[in-house]
């Protein structure tokens, strides 16, 4: 499984992904972005899937980036010279793999900017090449392992938040996943990017730099729970007590 989170704000974007490979009884660590940046365009692609697919697909997309001028100027002509070579490779993998119990299974986030954007965007890719545009409604998109860290996503994220409001509650969201999904781990890989800027920032980030920040917030969450307004519940709990001093009548 896989972590790959794009969350898009108003300032830019933030990119995070893990770097767990499973093969096998083998776990490796391997890059899930690509980074692209140069003069007047920076954009990343991130994905999910089977490793042999995301580098086939990438070369491919690679070489026909560096044959395809016409298609520099906007983000979208970028996530449509990607689908095609993702249907490409479909065509060639999908039997095979298909013969051997796998599916073509590959998710592709594509976020950045081009000269001609009037700012940064953010397109997930489905496995049969479409793709739709991730907006301000839902200002986030997670591929590979979801479940898990979406609810505080979904809770604390807004298209009007800092970028780095985005990044802290994105690096909450890994967390919680690292928690709960045995595939998805450390070292996590970050992209960062300023409307604009046409400037990509990427960082690693191993466990031990960001487990004061888990200890803090798992004592934080603990703390809440205890703090939460109880009126509530002491219909539940006086039949409770209730039962509680019946018993010790009976047993007197």
């Amino acid at each position: 499984m896989t972590f790959c989170l794009g969350i898009t704000v108003g300032e830019g974007l933030v990119g995070i992904a893990d770097t767990r490979v499973l093969s096998g009884n083998e776990s490796l660590v391997a890059k899930k972005v690509a980074a692209y940046q140069g003069p007047g365009f920076a954009f990343f692609i991130m994905t999910s899937g089977l490793r042999s697919l995301r580098d086939k697909v990438l070369l491919c997309f690679e070489d026909a980036y560096a044959r395809d001028t016409k298609s520099r100027d906007r983000l979208f002509r970028i996530a449509n010279l990607y689908s095609a070579q993702v249907r490409r490779v479909a065509d060639e993998e999908r039997s095979p793999l298909q013969q051997s119990g796998l599916n073509y299974n590959l998710y592709s986030l594509i976020g950045g900017q081009m000269s001609a954007d009037s700012a940064h965007r953010l397109f997930l890719i489905y496995p049969e090449g479409n793709w739709v545009e991730i907006g301000p409604d839902t200002p986030y998109q997670i591929i590979g392992a979801s479940g898990f860290g979406k609810p505080i996503l979904e809770r604390s994220v807004t298209p009007n938040d800092s970028l780095l409001y985005a990044f802290k509650v994105g690096i909450l969201a890994f967390d919680a996943t690292r928690l709960c999904a045995a595939d998805v781990d450390f070292p996590i890989d970050v992209l960062l990017y300023t409307r604009g800027s046409f400037e990509l920032v990427e960082h690693r980030y191993q466990r031990d730099e960001l487990r004061p920040i888990s200890n803090w917030w798992q004592e934080r969450m603990r703390r809440s729970v205890q703090d939460l307004p109880s009126e509530w519940v002491e219909s539940a709990f006086s039949k409770l007590d209730g039962r509680a001093r019946a018993a010790r009548l009976e047993s007197a």
